[in-house]
C-alpha cells in the first residue's frame, strides 16, 4: 500500500460493527469493534511508517442496492486511495428471513450487475479496489442458504476477474477453520462473527494486500 494513503472500507453490519457516525475513524472506537478496527490496529502496530488512514463507512442492513445508492455521497466523496467492499449476505438473507417481502430481495443477477457497475465506475478513480466475499458460517454446503451464499460468492469472483480487481475469498478462509472448530465458536447466528471471526476477515484482507 502506498505511503500516506486513505483506505475506505465499505459493507453491511459486519463492517459497521458500531462505528462512529457519519464517518468512522480512529481513535476512541470510531472504527467500531470488528475487522476494520483490526486492520487499522495491525497497520499502525506493524507498519506505522506507511501512515495508512483507515475509514469505516459500513452500514448495517445494507444490500448491494443500498451501497450503490450511497456510493458517491458516502464513499467516493471521501476521496479514497484504496476502497474495499464486503457485501452480499443481506442480499441472500432477506430471501430467507423475509421470503414474502419480495421488494427487499436482491436476486443474483441484480447483485452481479450492480456490483459490476460499482467496480467499473470506481476503478479509474482509486489506486485499487478490493472485493471481499460474503460468507455464511455453515459447513454443510447442501444447506439452502449456504448454497445461495456460495452462488453469490461466485458472482462476486466473476466480477473481480472480469474487472481485474483483487478478490478476497473470506468464505474459503472460514471453511478451512470450520474443518477444525464448530460454527458456534465463530458466530452466534452463522453471520455476525465474534472477535475471532473478525480476525479471520482482517487477516485475509491484509494477506491479500501484502501487509502480513
Amino acid at each position: 500500500m502506498e505511503l500516506g494513503s486513505k483506505l475506505v472500507m465499505v459493507g453491511d453490519s459486519i463492517t459497521d460493527c458500531g462505528r462512529a457516525q457519519p464517518v468512522g475513524e480512529a481513535p476512541r472506537g470510531g472504527l467500531g469493534n470488528g475487522y476494520v478496527a483490526l486492520v487499522d490496529a495491525h497497520l499502525q502496530a506493524l507498519h506505522p511508517e506507511w501512515r495508512i488512514r483507515v475509514v469505516n463507512v459500513g452500514t448495517s442492513g445494507n444490500t448491494v442496492r443500498d451501497v450503490r445508492r450511497r456510493w458517491e455521497t458516502e464513499v467516493m466523496a471521501l476521496q479514497p486511495d484504496y476502497v474495499s467492499l464486503m457485501i452480499g449476505i443481506n442480499d441472500v438473507w432477506r430471501q430467507f428471513d423475509m421470503p414474502f417481502v419480495t421488494e427487499r430481495h436482491v436476486g443474483i443477477a441484480e447483485y452481479q450487475d450492480t456490483l459490476r457497475d460499482i467496480v467499473a465506475s470506481t476503478k479509474p478513480r482509486v489506486r485499487e479496489m478490493v472485493l471481499l466475499s460474503p460468507f455464511y458460517l455453515e459447513p454443510n454446503r447442501a444447506d439452502p442458504m449456504r448454497k445461495a451464499v456460495d452462488a453469490y460468492v461466485d458472482a462476486m469472483r466473476e466480477v473481480a476477474e472480469r474487472e481485474r480487481v483483487r478478490f478476497v475469498d473470506v468464505q474459503a478462509a472460514f471453511d478451512r477453520l470450520l474443518e477444525q472448530v464448530n460454527t458456534w465458536v465463530w458466530a452466534p447466528d452463522r453471520v455476525h462473527p465474534y472477535l475471532n471471526g473478525h480476525l479471520v476477515i482482517a487477516r485475509a484482507f491484509l494477506a491479500a494486500m501484502g501487509a502480513l
